[in-house]
């Protein structure tokens, strides 16, 4: 590998809008924290910078709000948006991206993320346990993804993933089978709970 390696900061995604689980997700109590604390701190422990993607009317958002913000700043929606607004504010950075409704997630699999990182790709990501494809909310974006996301969305792409796929990045085995296991629903939420709260 070439490429002189980018400095890395951290990107929590806290900017979707939880439609179906039917209150804001980042709020959500995990063992007396917030999926967003939870996400932060975790995040936290393994680069310097780390910052929360907020739409900007969440701003305000006392839970957002403690937090090194970087606000959408380019059109569209999804998780794409707030990619592309990060790499945008510091582009010469490549971005630890997680999203915050994986409880699951550990310092394993980020040190491993990390540990493996290629940073002449667009990306590094882990290949999904359940179909094999490249999971975008926990990747590394290197600075180069900035220009090609760009260009992507300008010819209609919205889904990050099918871009990993277009740009075959290098995808890693995760040693931890549920580290990558979100929570959408109600149901999935009180399941998490349940898995946590159980005794090792």
């Amino acid at each position: 590998m070439s490429r002189v390696a980018a400095p890395v900061y951290g990107l929590v995604l806290a900017g979707g809008s939880s439609s179906r689980m039917q209150r804001d997700k980042a709020a959500l109590q995990y063992q007396g924290k917030s999926q967003l604390e939870r996400a932060f701190d975790l995040v936290s422990r393994h680069v310097s910078e780390v910052y929360v993607s907020v739409r900007a009317s969440q701003t305000n958002d006392p839970s957002r709000a403690q937090h090194p913000l970087i606000v959408d700043s380019v059109t569209g929606d999804g998780p794409i948006v707030g990619i592309r607004s990060a790499l945008a504010a510091h582009p010469q950075v490549a971005w630890l991206v997680v999203a915050c409704d994986l409880p699951f997630l550990s310092d394993a699999a980020l040190s491993q993320l990390l540990r493996h990182r290629d940073p002449s790709a667009v990306a590094t990501a882990y290949r999904s346990t359940y179909d094999g494809l490249p999971e975008p909310l926990c990747a590394l974006w290197e600075p180069q993804a900035g220009p090609a996301l760009a260009s992507y969305q300008e010819d209609g792409g919205r889904c990050p993933r099918k871009f990993l796929i277009r740009h075959a990045v290098p995808l890693l085995e995760p040693s931890d089978q549920h580290a990558l296991d979100n929570v959408n629903t109600p149901e999935e939420y009180a399941q998490a709970l349940a898995t946590l709260d159980a005794p090792p």
